[in-house]
């Protein structure tokens, strides 16, 4: 079941976020020296409730059985874009559909709030989540190198 998050649900969607990208950490050698930005970091129970709070954004959280499981938000930005972020499955809830689910309902849910187009950043070293976005429809439009991450962002697109 996919719902909208609620105020209380805040330390299980950080738990989910930190331990899903701790595996892109741990896979392509992230810490907290070299990447104290990036998501399995980075995110913290007052960022997240900064975000529903200030930047009014969409945020949904998967529950398998009552157990939560998985989690994304949406920025909304200008000219009828949203932002997705933070599309997450706990490690041991993944290769079940849940994350497809979660991106389906992103796409719906962008939609419903009158987004045109869905941006995505990801990690560009990590082929297997961008030909993922890709088989789900999103297009990549170009990469970018900042200073403080050891990798490339990524960055994809898909239009609703």
């Amino acid at each position: 079941m996919i719902r909208e998050v609620k105020r209380k649900d805040i330390g299980d969607c950080v738990n989910i976020i930190r331990q899903s990208f701790m595996t892109v950490a741990d896979e392509f050698g992230f810490t907290t020296d070299n990447a104290p930005r990036f998501t399995a970091f980075a995110t913290t129970e007052d960022r997240l409730l900064w975000q529903m709070e200030n930047e009014n954004r969409l945020m949904y959280i998967y529950e398998q059985e009552g157990v939560p499981c998985g989690y994304y938000s949406l920025l909304m930005q200008e000219n009828g874009e949203c932002e997705l972020n933070n599309l997450a499955v706990l490690p041991e809830n993944r290769h079940l559909g849940i994350g497809k689910k979660l991106l389906e309902h992103s796409y719906e849910s962008a939609k419903n709030a009158g987004c045109k187009v869905i941006n995505i950043g990801i990690v560009e070293e990590n082929v297997v989540l961008r030909r993922w976005y890709e088989q789900n429809g999103a297009v990549h439009v170009g990469t970018k190198k900042y200073d403080f991450f050891p990798f490339t962002c990524g960055y994809m697109r898909k239009d609703i």
